[in-house]
C-alpha cells in the first residue's frame, strides 16, 4: 500500500497509548518493542526506525525467513523447544524438508505452504508477506486501538464487506451464522484475484491488464495467465506484488473467510467506536447477534476423556500462538500519569533478541527427530 494512503505510525502510537491509560493500563508495557515484535514479526531492535520512517525495507526473501525463525523463536512446543520442521510441514501435509531452504534462509517456500505454516501457528494470513509499516500498524492495531480512517460502511452492508474481504455476499453469510465455506486454496486465491481486478478497475472502468500488474513487481504479465485462469497459485513474490497493486493487505490472498471478515469488522469497529468506551471484539459481537453456538454445544455432548483432547488441543494451539502461560498486563498506570512518547530511532538500545522461552503443551509424538537440514 503507498505510504500516503497508510496511517501515521507516530499518531498510532499516541492513540494506543492515551487508549492505555484511560484504562488503567501501563502504556510501557502495552507498547513494549518486544510485544510489538511478538505480534507484528518484526525484529525488536527494528521497531522505532520502522515508527520513525527510517527502516530500510528487507527484500522479500529475507523478511519471509526471519518471520519464520521469529515464529519458531516464540512459539514453542510444550518442552520449550522450537517445534521441529516436520511437525510444522505435517499440519499442511508436506515433508519436513521442504521448509529446509526457508529455514535455513536459501530460499522461498511456495504459497500454499506459506499458508500452511501461518495456519500452523496461528497467526494472520499476511504475517510471512507484510512489509515492517503494514506489520507495526497491525500490531499496534491489536495492542489497544485501531488506525484512524478507512473505508466507509457498516456491518450489516454485505456488499461493503465483500468489497473490503473479496468474500461474496453469501459466503459471508455462511461466515456469520458459523459455517464458512471451505475452498481449496487454488480457489480461493483465484477468486480474490478476480475481484481485486472486477472492483478496483482503471480510471476508464476497466480491469488493471495482467501486464501492468505483473509490471508493477517486475514480471511478466504471462506469470499471471494460469493464476487468471484458475490453473495454479502465483508465487510467494508474485502474491506479494499483486497486493501491493492493489494496496490490500498482505494477508488478502490466502487468509480463509472468517479471518477475512474479522479483520474487516475490525477496521469498521475502529472507526465507528468511542476512544473512551472499551472495545468488544468485533466478531465476537457479530456471532452472539447470530446467536452462534454451535462449537459450545459440540461440546457438551463430549465424554470425560474427550474434554482432556479438547482441553490437550487448546494447550497445543495456545503454545504454538506464544499465549500458554503468558502473564497479564499489569493494571498500574505510569507514575507521572503522562502517556508513553514514541520513541525515536536513536533512543533505542534493545539488542533485538527474542524475549524468554514459553514452554508450550500438546506435542505431537509425530515430531521427536528433527527434519533433514534443521539444527537439532
Amino acid at each position: 500500500m503507498p505510504a500516503a494512503v497508510r496511517s501515521d505510525l507516530a499518531a498510532a502510537w499516541a492513540r494506543v497509548a492515551e487508549l492505555a491509560e484511560r484504562r488503567g493500563q501501563d502504556p510501557a508495557h502495552v507498547l513494549a518493542v518486544e510485544r510489538l515484535g511478538h505480534l507484528s514479526g518484526v525484529e525488536p531492535a527494528r521497531i522505532h526506525r520502522v515508527l520513525a520512517g527510517t527502516a530500510a525495507e528487507l527484500p522479500l526473501y529475507e523478511r519471509v525467513h526471519q518471520r519464520f525463525l521469529r515464529l519458531r523463536a516464540t512459539r514453542r512446543d510444550k518442552h520449550g523447544r522450537p517445534w521441529p520442521l516436520a511437525a510444522i510441514a505435517e499440519d499442511f501435509d508436506a515433508p519436513g524438508a521442504s521448509l529446509g531452504p526457508l529455514n535455513a534462509g536459501t530460499g522461498l517456500l511456495r504459497l500454499g505452504h506459506a499458508a500452511g505454516v501461518q495456519r500452523f501457528f496461528g497467526v494472520y494470513a499476511g504475517f510471512l508477506l507484510a512489509d515492517s509499516k503494514s506489520a507495526v500498524e497491525r500490531a499496534l492495531a491489536t495492542a489497544g486501538a485501531g488506525p484512524a480512517g478507512g473505508p466507509t460502511g457498516g456491518a450489516d452492508n454485505l456488499e461493503h464487506l465483500s468489497y473490503l474481504t473479496g468474500i461474496t455476499p453469501h459466503a459471508i453469510r455462511l461466515t456469520l451464522d458459523g459455517d464458512p465455506p471451505r475452498l481449496p486454496l487454488k480457489e480461493q486465491v483465484r477468486e480474490r484475484f478476480e475481484h481485486l481486478r472486477r472492483t478496483r478497475p482503471r480510471e476508464d472502468g476497466q480491469p488493471h491488464s495482467l501486464t501492468a500488474i505483473a509490471g508493477s513487481f517486475d514480471a511478466t504479465g504471462q506469470s499471471l495467465t494460469r493464476l487468471a485462469r484458475g490453473e495454479g497459485l502465483p508465487n510467494l513474490a508474485a502474491a506479494a506484488g499483486i497486493q501491493r497493486f492493489y494496496g490490500v493487505e498482505s494477508g488478502f490472498l490466502l487468509a480463509d473467510d472468517t479471518e477475512a471478515l474479522t479483520a474487516a469488522l475490525g477496521g469498521i469497529e475502529g472507526e465507528l467506536r468511542s476512544a473512551e468506551r472499551p472495545a468488544e471484539n468485533p466478531m465476537l459481537a457479530v456471532m452472539r447477534a447470530h446467536d452462534v453456538r454451535s462449537i459450545v454445544t459440540r461440546a457438551g455432548k463430549l465424554s470425560p476423556g474427550g474434554w482432556k483432547s479438547l482441553a490437550d488441543h487448546l494447550d497445543d494451539l495456545l503454545a504454538r500462538e506464544g499465549q500458554l502461560g503468558r502473564p497479564a498486563a499489569p493494571a498500574a498506570r505510569r507514575a507521572d500519569g503522562r502517556a508513553a512518547a514514541c520513541p525515536r530511532a536513536e533512543d533505542h538500545t534493545a539488542d533485538g533478541r527474542a524475549g524468554k522461552d514459553r514452554p508450550g503443551a500438546g506435542e505431537r509424538t509425530a515430531h521427536a527427530t528433527p527434519a533433514e537440514g534443521e539444527a537439532p
